[in-house]
């Protein structure tokens, strides 16, 4: 793990969160506990916050309306959230507005770590999908108009023939426009070639019609 990349465990309850905050220093995570939510928010980077365990109820905000912030804000991060018997319900609401998941108290180290460890490998993921997102767009940004038109016919499955005839082209020269594409996008195959067009939202509609 990066060292920028913590996991934040938000209790008014010290004793409960330095626990927490001790269990992910034993599994290498790096941890940093707050008293509060404000506490949080207070010193809140999105990009250095790999997870955040905050409890469901507490003095000022609470889990639930930290959760309701971010995404107010348009900030998705692996949210766990941490419930007191009884209060299943509340967790609930949490999960259906897209928490990782609950822990009840009293917190079961195992199955809190597990939690953790399942949302930081969604986090990772998400993370990786956005930066492959963000190249692939760059690289068709690069791209010619013509060699975007080549493109979307490729997207969607058409050999070089009925390329060259739909834009009034020689085979040649789709063979030459496929050849730039696979160097220009630094694909390895046509399979990653179309996975990084999908990913840039390239389709197979309004290919284009001009002249080479």
């Amino acid at each position: 793990m990066q060292a920028s990349e913590v996991v934040h465990v938000i209790d008014d309850d010290e004793g409960v969160r330095e626990g927490l905050c001790a269990l992910l220093d034993a599994k290498g995570h790096a941890a940093r506990s707050h008293a509060s939510c404000e506490e949080f928010l207070s010193g809140f980077s999105a990009d250095s916050t790999l997870c955040i365990v905050a409890d469901l109820r507490m003095p000022g905000m609470g889990g639930l309306d930290l959760q309701s912030h971010l995404l107010k804000n348009a900030i998705d991060l692996p949210f766990i959230v941490i419930t007191g018997h009884g209060d299943v319900s509340s967790a609930v609401r949490a999960l259906k507005s897209g928490a990782a998941d609950f822990i009840e108290k009293p917190i079961d180290g195992k199955a809190f770590i597990a939690a953790v460890e399942r949302a930081v490998v969604a986090r990772r993921a998400n993370r990786a999908q956005s930066e492959a997102t963000h190249l692939a767009h760059e690289r068709v940004a690069a791209l010619t108009p013509r060699e975007r038109d080549v493109l979307r016919h490729l997207v969607a499955g058409s050999p070089n023939k009925i390329i060259a005839h739909q834009l009034r082209i020689s085979p040649r020269t789709v063979e030459n426009h496929r050849a730039r594409l696979m160097v220009k996008m630094q694909a390895d195959s046509v399979a990653e070639l179309v996975r990084m067009a999908l990913a840039a939202g390239i389709s197979a509609q309004n290919e284009g019609q001009t002249g080479e």
